[in-house]
C-alpha cells in the first residue's frame, strides 16, 4: 500500500470515527429528513409522480447542504495545519470526497426509504429509482464538498457556500430530475444514456477542479 493511500485511509477512518461519535449530526440529518417527509405528507398526502420526484430531488439537496457542508466548516484551523503536516492537499480533498460519498448514498437511501414510507410509492421501476438516487447523491455530494472546501476559507463560509452553491446546482438539480422521471413509466427516453454521461461527465470535471483547485487554497 503507497503512502497517498495510508494517508488517504486514515483520514477516511478519521471521519468515520468522528461521525459515529457525534451521532447527533447524522440523527439530526435525519430528523430533518423525517419531519420534511412528514409536514408534506400533511400538506399534500400522496403526490402524483412528477410533485413526488421534484420535492424527493430538493429534499436531497437540502440534506446534501446539511450534511456534507459541515465536513470542512467543523475544521478548525489547528486541525487544518496539523493535516497539512502529516498529509498532502490532494490526501485530504480526496478522503474528503470518498468520505461524503459514503454519507451521501446513505442518507439518499434513507430519504427514500421515507418518501415511500410516507408518500406512497409512485416508482414503476425501483432498481432503477434506486440507482439513479446513488448516482444523484454522489454527485450533489461531490459538488457541495468542492463548494465547501472553498467556503472553509471565508469568515461568512455557510453564507459563501450557498450563495456559491445554488446557481451551480440548478442545471444538475433539474437534470437529475429528468433522468428520474424515467423511472416512473414505461416510456423509453432515447437521450437517457446521454443524459447520464453528461452527469458522469459534470461529476468527472468536479472531482479534477477539486484536485486541481484545492492545494491552493490549503497553502492559505
Amino acid at each position: 500500500m503507497s503512502q497517498r493511500t495510508q494517508h488517504i485511509v486514515a483520514l477516511v477512518k478519521k471521519d468515520l470515527l468522528l461521525e459515529l461519535r457525534q451521532q447527533y449530526s447524522f440523527y439530526g440529518v435525519l430528523l430533518y429528513v423525517a419531519s420534511t417527509s412528514f409536514v408534506i405528507y400533511l400538506t399534500m398526502g400522496q403526490p402524483d409522480d412528477a410533485v413526488w420526484n421534484a420535492l424527493f430531488w430538493i429534499t436531497q439537496l437540502f440534506v446534501c447542504v446539511n450534511a456534507v457542508a459541515k465536513s470542512f466548516l467543523q475544521e478548525s484551523r489547528g486541525k487544518m495545519l496539523y493535516y497539512y503536516s502529516v498529509s498532502g492537499a490532494v490526501d485530504f480533498m480526496i478522503s474528503k470526497l470518498i468520505f461524503n460519498t459514503v454519507l451521501m448514498l446513505t442518507m439518499s437511501l434513507l430519504t427514500m426509504g421515507l418518501f415511500t414510507l410516507l408518500l406512497g410509492n409512485p416508482i414503476t421501476y425501483m432498481l432503477k429509482f434506486i440507482g439513479i438516487a446513488c448516482l444523484g447523491g454522489i454527485s450533489l455530494g461531490f459538488v457541495f464538498t468542492f463548494l465547501a472546501s472553498i467556503a472553509a476559507q471565508a469568515q461568512q463560509q455557510a453564507a459563501l457556500m450557498a450563495i456559491m452553491g445554488f446557481p451551480l446546482i440548478i442545471p444538475q438539480l433539474l437534470l437529475l430530475m429528468k433522468i428520474a422521471n424515467t423511472a416512473f413509466s414505461s416510456i423509453i427516453q432515447s437521450n437517457l444514456t446521454n443524459l447520464v454521461a453528461i452527469l458522469v461527465g459534470m461529476d468527472i470535471l468536479v472531482i479534477a477542479l477539486a484536485i486541481i483547485l484545492f492545494p491552493f487554497l490549503w497553502k492559505d
